[in-house]
Order: C-alpha cells, then structure tokens, then sequence
C-alpha cells in the first residue's frame, strides 16, 4: 500500500484574463515519470474534491502499477463553491468565461509545462454532476480537442439536451458515464431532480447521435461515495491496460 501514498502532486496558479482571479491546479505525476516521455491526461472540474474524497492520485497509482494501465497526468481544476453553478451550468453567467479559460488558457498552460500528448485522444474531460455538464459542453465547443467524456452523474438538464439534440453527428465522441439507482430526487441549487430519468434521455441522445457510449447504472446515491467505487472502471475505459 506504502506505494500507492507516494503520489506526487503539484501545485499550479494559472493567471486568466476570463475569470477574475488566477485558478488553483494540482497536477498528477504518475510513478516513474519522466519529462522525456509523453502522456495522455485527464481534466478534472472540482479538481480538490477528485483529489480528496474521489482519490483519483491513489487510484491512478494502483492502475498503473498494479494493472498495467500506461501512465497518464491528472490536472484537477479548482472551484470555489459560490460560483460553481455560475461557471458550470449552461445557463450560469460565468460559463462562457469559464470555458474560454479552460479551453485558451488552461491547456495550452500544462502543455507548455508538462510532457503531455497533445492528440486529441489523449484528452480526458472528467466532472461530477455540473463538472460533468461543463465537460460536456467545453468538447462540444471544442470537438477536435476533446473527444473523451468521463462522467458521474452528470448533470444533464434540459439546455444541455437541447444542444445535443441540435448536434447532426456525435460519432466523434467516446463517453463512458455512470450514474447511482438512488439519485432519483437529488437537490440541487438549480432544484430537485431525477439525474436517473435526465442520464437515461441523454444516453438516448448519444445513442442517436453515433456517440461511442459505455453506460452504466448502479446503486447508490449522488455522492462521491458512488463516484470513488466506479471511478477505476472510468480511467480503464480511456487507458486500457496493455497485454505486455
């Protein structure tokens, strides 16, 4: 176990002109890294909580050397509670902003730093409920940059079915979603909502539209308890661990 604590995280601030103050990272260094050697990387919204209650650091370890899954970074972006829905939801005064900096200022920051692939294939766009919303909607403005969607029970509302209803062609993108049986009335700052009926209609859309989807549902409730447990199956899906 001793090998799966040694994680090395560090600590970035980038500076943005979208948003209005510079936004807090914590960059996944995966075991044996090596800056002569590239790697594929996943995006986290709500970046401190995927580090602290989805212990994504720990699991990455385990993956890689327990499982043979190939080395990848993981960048968690932070949030500030208050502005979250702002900058998340579709709808939020803040998204725009928010998806310019992510998109102009964020990725370009960790690739000029970081020995990070930069195909598009080795992009992985994660969040939990509204970080899964505005994953969703950053590859949709961006779809040559981000074709892979890791989502835990996302928050899909009716403006998001809207966009992916008005999509021709969803082939491009590869999503591999999750949501708990129990989240049938889950309050939201937006209100109370059945994320098991919303996820069902939006794998509806991704099915229509020719989106690579692995699906699943299982019990539990809207809380990274449920996220934690089905989060090693997410990063197998994207990195599948090679037969050597």
């Amino acid at each position: 176990m001793s090998d799966y604590v040694k994680r090395t995280i560090v600590k970035e601030e980038i500076p943005s002109v979208y948003l209005d103050s510079p936004r807090s990272v914590k960059v996944y260094l995966p075991p044996g890294y090596n800056e002569l050697l590239s790697y594929p990387v996943v995006y986290c919204q709500d970046g401190n909580d995927f580090f602290t209650m989805g212990r994504i650091a720990t699991i990455a370890n385990q993956l890689i050397l327990d499982e043979g899954v190939p080395p990848f970074l993981v960048v968690g972006v932070s949030v500030e509670r208050s502005k979250r829905t702002s900058e998340y939801s579709p709808i939020g005064s803040r998204h725009e902003g928010y998806k310019r900096f992510f998109i102009e200022e964020l990725i370009p920051y960790i690739e000029e730093r970081y020995p990070v692939r930069k195909n598009p294939e080795a992009r992985v766009l994660a969040g939990d409920s509204l970080g899964g919303t505005v994953s969703l909607h950053i590859a949709l403005d961006e779809p040559a940059l981000f074709p892979n969607l890791l989502s835990l029970s996302g928050a899909y509302f009716q403006p998001t079915l809207d966009q992916l209803s008005a999509a021709d062609d969803l082939s491009w993108l590869n999503v591999w979603m999750v949501v708990g049986l129990d989240e049938t009335t889950v309050e939201t700052h937006m209100g109370t909502f059945d994320f098991v009926e919303w996820n069902r209609k939006t794998k509806d859309i991704f099915e229509k539209k020719g989106a690579s989807l692995s699906y699943r549902e299982k019990p539990g409730n809207h809380v990274w308890g449920l996220w934690q447990k089905e989060l090693p199956d997410g990063l197998r899906h994207f990195f599948p661990a090679s037969d050597l």
